[in-house]
């Protein structure tokens, strides 16, 4: 393990995910309560689906910071389908103290496998690929959308 601040780190990793997530989690509250305003929504399917997230929502917030490209979805998700605070937050702490493990260990390791090596520029060359795929497979599926 490199001589790295390791509990700063891992402290500001457990504030960002806990503040994205719990952003995103208002979002959709402040999104619901709009349309709620606007249209009504009691049906059934919509409450027995509310009544789903209160009681089970939990587990799957807190798993959901395991996954890539899941956890806004969910967090959204338990926002406009208005999970209590009380059950939420619990489970974000949870979520975002995982997160930030995973994201200090992996990405301490994948650092220092390229910084470690002797060449910087390594890193920097994959960076740069991941970055030039993203904005390509972007200009694909917009293509694809519009066209």
């Amino acid at each position: 393990m490199p001589d790295w601040p390791v509990l700063p780190l891992y402290a500001f990793l457990v504030v960002v995910a806990f503040c994205r997530a719990g952003a995103t989690y208002a979002v959709g509250r402040a999104a619901r309560g709009a349309a709620g305003r606007r249209w009504r929504l009691d049906a059934a399917w919509l409450r027995r689906g509310e009544d789903v997230v209160r009681r089970f929502g939990a587990p799957a917030v807190t798993l959901c910071f395991l996954t890539v490209g899941v956890q806004t979805a969910v967090n959204l998700a338990a926002g406009t389908l208005r999970m209590p605070p009380r059950r939420y937050v619990p489970a974000l702490f949870l979520g975002a103290l995982l997160w930030a493990g995973v994201y200090l260990t992996v990405g301490i390791a994948v650092v220092e496998t390229f910084w470690g090596s002797g060449r910087p520029w390594l890193l920097l060359a994959v960076l740069a690929a991941a970055a030039l795929t993203a904005v390509a497979v972007r200009r694909l599926l917009r293509r694809r959308v519009t066209g």
